[in-house]
């Protein structure tokens, strides 16, 4: 561990001069040569490495490419945008906004590492090229290029399985999906989202699966999710699954609507279990029984690699999962 008394010797100035200058001391006074001097030092013998905080602030970029299809799938996003930025100043990190990646691309030399949100527009031969210029980032809440960036994820593999379970202890023999089209991103760029293909593979795996009951289609807003529900309606009438796991909020709100329209009562003639817990599931009708993803741990997490990653850049890759958490409202109840 680094002490006082070291950063103190290295850098020529008092242990006493040191230590208020680390601990913000208001009353001290020093020229910017003196404090830019001792916190050189505290940096280079990492002092205060432990808690994720640059002494110095070192300059990041944030590459937000997501696009606003509609408020409620927005709403997940920005949300991870302004806990990044304002997590960021407790690091000590200062943030330039890019929502381009070709930008990001013309810019990146400029900056010392990066987080990225979102998965919009995100080729290999692109993130190559943002390798080349800034070598050092974290891709939040997707992996698309894990051979040459971190990334931290919310745990939606497990999460469906654990949904899976849940039903069938609850009793539901017979379980459909709705989601979305998405992307396994890295060197494949396999275009099926993470969670259909975690159902689909668990729910064979558990001998399960009827195509019947699959309904993968567009994109994850509730105008989709209001489509999919008369799709639903349309192929299975009143024969309809135990019980249905929908892969974001903003979808199953729209499928309660269609739903609602056509008299099915949720949960007596089918449940509902979704993926987000966003502000707005609770408010629905009936309200949102779904998986609540830690939207600050995954900043928090993803901050602290970017930290760890400016200090060790010749470390290997970490790819970090963080669980989801249940939040039992009436659209299933055990």
């Amino acid at each position: 561990m680094v002490t006082i008394k070291q950063i103190a010797e290295e850098s020529g100035f008092s242990q006493a001069t040191v230590s208020r200058l680390l601990n913000e001391d208001p009353t001290l006074s020093v020229s910017p040569a003196t404090k830019n001097k001792i916190l050189t030092v505290a940096n280079k013998l990492g002092y205060g490495k432990r808690q994720n905080k640059f002494l110095i602030s070192r300059k990041i970029a944030l590459l937000t490419s997501f696009t606003a299809e509609e408020e409620l799938q927005d709403v997940y996003f920005n949300t991870l945008k302004e806990l990044i930025l304002k997590q960021s100043k407790n690091a000590n990190l200062e943030i330039d906004i890019f929502h381009d990646l070709d930008h990001l691309i013309a810019k990146g030399k400029n900056y010392e590492g990066f987080i990225g949100i979102g998965a919009y527009d995100l080729s290999s031969e692109k993130l190559a090229k943002l390798h080349e210029v800034t070598p050092l980032g974290i891709f939040l809440d997707i992996n698309p290029y894990p051979d040459k960036f971190d990334s931290v994820q919310p745990d939606l593999s497990q999460t469906i399985l654990d949904a899976l379970d849940l039903l069938q202890r609850a009793g539901k023999k017979r379980i459909g999906f709705i989601g979305g089209v998405g992307s396994i991103m890295g060197q494949h760029n396999y275009r099926q989202d993470p969670r259909a293909f975690a159902f689909e593979n668990w729910a064979k795996r558990l001998n399960i699966f009827n195509e019947k009951d699959y309904f993968v289609g567009g994109s994850f807003t509730t105008s989709n999710g209001y489509e999919l529900g008369k799709k639903v309606i349309t192929n299975l009438g009143t024969d309809l699954p135990d019980a249905f796991i929908v892969a974001s909020d903003a979808l199953a709100i729209g499928v309660l609507q269609a739903f609602n329209e056509a008299g099915i009562r949720l949960p007596q003639d089918t449940a509902i279990i979704s993926i987000n817990n966003i502000e707005v599931s609770q408010y629905v009708s009936p309200p949102l029984t779904t998986y609540s993803i830690d939207q600050k741990e995954l900043c928090q997490t993803a901050i602290n690699l970017l930290c760890d990653a400016l200090e060790r850049p010749d470390r290997a890759k970490i790819h970090a999962f963080v669980n989801t958490e249940l939040v039992i409202r009436k659209s299933f109840t055990l």
